[in-house]
């Protein structure tokens, strides 16, 4: 089927429920074993589960709710909601019973889908009373709610095929929130129709046979805006990853055609394999030309990406050094630049004109410009979003009086269309000698060395910066002169290619590492800048005033 400017998910879904019916939609993973979906039989479940939503005589576009993590279910849940006429609210799985409630209460959701979730006892106290809770099968499904079984034997299916326009909503999506809480954002039907068919230009969309892999939190607009957006309307196969342990073993099983990706994972892929081939015995291998296709042709297969056609990769800044290691051993990435407010997509680097250090070009429905006096990125595009939910000051704030949507970051736009990040507007601070320092560009310079894993540049106040660093699994392994040692040089390094006044400092090397569990990143793995600040607040002056240039936290 061909990928249209005004085709919506909706249509796209009759249309394989109609013609492929029995072609496998969705693939979810008990050990060794795959539970199969069909297009006709994820369509039935859908079509009982919006009869059931029917039932409940709600208003239309009453708020549905869903939290789980990525299963079939999920797919199947996103798809009666949008039959049945009414919007969903994707949750984050990993919300805490506080988080929860604040969301269910702000979007205002009479029902709830409950899920894959690794901790619902702690969280279900966040429930408001009187939200209608439904449990999925097969993930510890919670007694006290509506059973999803119980829902597929006493429904019958939904027989209407309602067609939304393209200007009505379709889901509020909330934020991730690195800073402050999180915002709803407001998407339209259209609205990924637009990104979808905009995205053929930078992504072999309508080839045949996609197998997708789901493991990047489809709340998440990366997960959502692309990959089930994808998944919908090429008839692709989704298959899913049953754990974080088990994902590799996933991956590679199936050997996706397409595959998205947080840099964060790259770092961890990188360890990987320099863990089992060191860089030295890596470099001479390559260097042989018979034996350098098979050593990347192994390590692709082993991977998972033996068969890949597109790999994106976004959600946060990707280090040149790590796209460049990883394009010696044959694999490309096309970076993805875009945010929840925009449906996901603002620019994509394409893949025959690949420009490092930037993100590429933006889509056709998108107009960039950059603010003269606080170099700003703005965008104006129909996809952008229609605000956020009963946040009427803050969507004003972001979208102003003539519709160009203020993204945040700090760029530029070349003579050629690339465009190039620079820093977060309001991620700069000021050193004590009045001059501006944006941190994410500095930290993405220490990403030439293995042995950090994550970095954090902090400094407000001070008269120059102090990078936080936590080193990777292997490196914490490793003699501490010789890691010493590889950091000392490449602050070095990175010092020489910097304005003097964005220098670093200190390099402290903390014991901790920075993750969704203690707060110090999204569930996209995007560092929570404010979070680790507040962490080391009281101690980010002591390590300055120290003697040596290079501390390890006790």
């Amino acid at each position: 089927m061909k990928i249209k400017p005004d085709t919506t998910l909706v249509e796209y879904f009759y249309h394989w429920e109609r013609t492929t019916p029995d072609r496998i939609f969705l693939r979810q993973p008990f050990g060794d074993t795959w539970l199969d979906f069909t297009w006709q039989q994820a369509g039935e479940q859908a079509r009982k589960l919006a009869a059931y939503l029917h039932s409940l005589g709600l208003p239309p576009k009453s708020r549905i709710g869903l939290v789980s993590k990525n299963c079939a279910e999920w797919f199947i849940s996103d798809i009666a909601i949008m039959l049945s006429g009414h919007v969903s609210v994707p949750f984050y799985p990993t919300l805490t019973a506080e988080q929860l409630e604040q969301v269910v209460v702000h979007s205002g959701c009479n029902v709830l889908l409950v899920g894959k979730l690794d901790n619902w006892n702690a969280m279900k106290a966040g429930v408001p009373n009187g939200v209608i809770c439904v449990s999925f099968p097969t993930y510890n499904p919670d007694p006290a709610h509506v059973q999803w079984a119980d829902v597929m034997t006493s429904q019958i299916p939904f027989s209407d095929s309602p067609l939304p326009s393209p200007d009505e909503l379709m889901t509020i999506v909330y934020t991730s929130g690195t800073t402050g809480n999180p915002k709803g954002v407001m998407l339209t039907f259209g609205g990924f129709a637009l990104v979808l068919h905009s995205l053929k230009e930078f992504v072999p969309i309508e080839v045949p046979a996609i197998r997708l892999l789901s493991y990047l939190p489809l709340c998440h607009m990366a997960e959502r805006g692309i990959l089930a957006n994808m998944a919908l309307a090429t008839g692709a196969t989704v298959h899913f990853t049953e754990s974080i342990d088990t994902f590799s073993k996933n991956l590679a099983a199936v050997q996706p055609t397409h595959f998205g990706s947080v840099p964060r994972i790259w770092v961890k892929f990188q360890q990987g394999i320099l863990a089992k081939m060191p860089q030295k015995r890596l470099d001479l291998l390559l260097r042989i030309p018979i034996l350098s296709g098979i050593v990347k042709k192994k390590i692709r297969t082993t991977l998972g990406l033996g068969q890949v056609q597109f790999i994106g990769v976004g959600a946060a800044p990707m280090p040149v050094s790590l796209m460049l290691w990883f394009r010696r051993l044959g694999i490309h990435m096309q970076e993805i630049y875009g945010m929840t407010e925009t449906t996901s997509t603002i620019s994509v680097m394409p893949r025959n004109g690949i420009k490092d250090g930037t993100v590429g070009k933006a889509l056709a429905t998108v107009t960039v410009k950059i603010d003269p006096d606080t170099g700003e990125i703005c965008v104006k595009s129909p996809h952008n979003m229609l605000g956020y939910y009963n946040e009427p000051a803050m969507t004003a704030e972001t979208l102003g009086t003539d519709g160009w949507l203020h993204t945040g970051d700090k760029g530029e736009v070349d003579a050629e269309g690339y465009l190039r990040i620079t820093g977060r507007v309001k991620e700069m601070y000021k050193t004590s000698k009045g001059e501006y320092v944006a941190p994410s560009q500095i930290e993405l310079r220490f990403a030439d060395n293995a042995l950090i894993e994550q970095v954090c540049v902090v400094g407000q106040g001070l008269p120059q910066p102090v990078a936080l660093i936590v080193l990777s699994e292997s490196a914490r392994a490793e003699d501490k002169t010789i890691v010493a040692e590889s950091l000392r040089l490449t602050h070095q390094s990175v010092n020489k290619i910097l304005k003097p006044y964005e220098r670093v400092q200190k390099i402290v090397v903390v014991q901790e590492p920075w993750t969704v569990e203690n707060n110090r990143m999204t569930p996209t793995m995007k560092l929570k800048r404010k979070e680790v600040e507040k962490a080391f607040a009281s101690r980010i002056e002591g390590w300055y005033e120290h003697k040596d240039d290079f501390i390890w936290e006790m």
